[in-house]
């Protein structure tokens, strides 16, 4: 009864909102109680839950009205990733710490994993269901797990494109593993492209065979860090051949880059375009709610509860990305334990501000409106003007976006920030670039620009 009046509830919503969006929220969840008027909905990690509390939950109690049923509190608990729902809340959710990837392999890890460890390079512990899911990351995701399900079908190649620490690697490892999973005969191999070059170089000085045969006879080539490549025309070319015998076969390829294929310098025409035959996907650096899930699920994970305001702090000063926001909070959980205080606030604001110093501590919306204006080379003046000039419209609204993203600010505040009476206009520009920020390979280096330079 349960399951068909959930099935019923996610039929519609469905229809409400976007594949990925529906995929990468609604997909593992689970009603697993309805009585004494409390509805119990299980979810996969504890980023979903916060969603799910903030984002989905009128929805979802309208449907449920529609439904014939009115609780009067809907509430959402994580599952282990045995997907034994528990009723408090556990935390399965989490990147892989380094003391992780040190410790030494179980017997039942080793036997599970015996046939992609080593041979294939894989690491058992990437996987999607302790993947951080976001909005900066989310299309990534889904496109992750739908080559998964159909490698060598769709998205193919798959290249995946973004800075240091945002978790390509993981995302890769991902689908490797899960591949494996579903098929412990496929042969899948990961490697870094600088692993690729050597080996290359090797088979040529050394005149060493197999190497064609090595990375030609895998059914998922997955390589990182691509950018490497670049400039090495020998090894290019080797490559091109290696993808094209993949390609041809219908083998999954997937690839990562510190950058699209198109600003990858020194590479060349005809493997950039084969590149850009698949599905190009940009993770961007997580926004402020994914650093907040962040930052909690790690602190759980070591048994810590930090407060609300302490989440915040860390997640408001550490933008860049997810390795030194987690080293961040390793770094004052140590201090924490080692000195008998509690990791409050306080001690965070000691540690992180000692550590950060030349960081200004909080952002002014001046201070963003100007760093926006002269990255742009215009006035301030001219960005607070009611011009409609194109090259000082985009600005303006990359300069709203900012005030909203950065600082929370509601958007009549943004509006008067910027010298305009209507707040739609806010509205309307916020949303617009959130958009293009999706879709404008330009709009995103620009906005990181801008935000690097806000907290230089």
């Amino acid at each position: 009864m349960q399951h068909a009046l959930w099935q019923s509830v996610l039929g519609e919503i469905e229809l409400s909102i976007s594949h990925a969006a529906f995929t990468t929220w609604f997909k593992n969840t689970e009603l697993i109680d309805n009585s004494n008027n409390v509805v119990t909905i299980a979810v996969p990690n504890i980023f979903a839950k916060r969603q799910f509390e903030v984002k989905f939950n009128d929805q979802i109690r309208a449907v449920l009205e529609k439904n014939g049923i009115s609780p009067e509190r809907i509430t959402y608990t994580v599952r282990t990733t045995g997907k034994k729902t528990v009723s408090r809340e556990i935390i399965t959710t989490r990147e892989t710490s380094v003391d992780e990837l040190l410790a030494p392999v179980s017997p039942q890890e080793r036997q599970a994993s015996s046939s992609t460890m080593g041979v294939s390079g894989l690491n058992p512990r990437y996987t999607f269901s302790n993947f951080i899911v976001g909005s900066s990351n989310d299309l990534a995701y889904t496109a992750c797990q739908a080559v998964a399900a159909n490698p060598g079908t769709k998205y193919n190649p798959l290249f995946l494109y973004g800075g240091v620490g945002l978790g390509k690697t993981h995302l890769m490892q991902a689908v490797g593993n899960e591949i494996a999973t579903n098929d412990p005969s496929a042969r899948i191999l990961y490697i870094s492209s600088e692993t690729f070059v050597k080996e290359f170089l090797e088979s040529i000085r050394f005149k060493k065979k197999g190497f064609s045969d090595k990375y030609r006879n895998v059914d998922v080539l997955i390589v990182d860090d691509m950018q490497f490549i670049a400039g090495k025309e020998k090894t290019q070319e080797e490559f091109f051949h290696t993808f094209n015998a993949l390609h041809q076969t219908n083998k999954q390829i997937i690839i990562s880059s510190d950058k699209p294929p198109k600003s990858i310098p020194t590479l060349t025409e005809r493997l950039r375009s084969r590149f850009e035959w698949g599905m190009s996907i940009d993770i961007q650096m997580p926004d402020f709610e994914t650093r907040c899930a962040i930052v909690e699920t790690k602190a759980s994970l070591s048994g810590i509860e930090l407060g609300r305001e302490t989440i915040e702090y860390l997640a408001n000063n550490i933008k860049t990305n997810v390795r030194e926001l987690e080293g961040a909070l390793n770094q004052l959980l140590a201090y924490a334990e080692m000195r008998g205080v509690t990791p409050d606030i306080s001690t965070a604001e000691g540690l992180i501000g000692n550590v950060r110093h030349s960081r200004p501590q909080h952002v002014t919306p001046k201070q963003i409106i100007d760093k926006t204006a002269r990255h742009f080379q215009i006035e301030t003046k001219e960005i607070c003007s009611p011009k409609r000039d194109k090259h000082i419209v985009v600005p303006r609204q990359i300069a709203m976006y900012l005030l909203r993203s950065e600082l929370h600010l509601s958007f009549p505040k943004i509006a008067g920030e910027l010298g305009r009476k209507d707040h739609t206009t806010a509205i309307h520009s916020v949303e617009k670039i959130e958009k293009a920020i999706k879709l404008d390979f330009m709009i995103r280096e620009q906005v990181a620009e801008i935000r690097e330079k806000l907290y230089a």
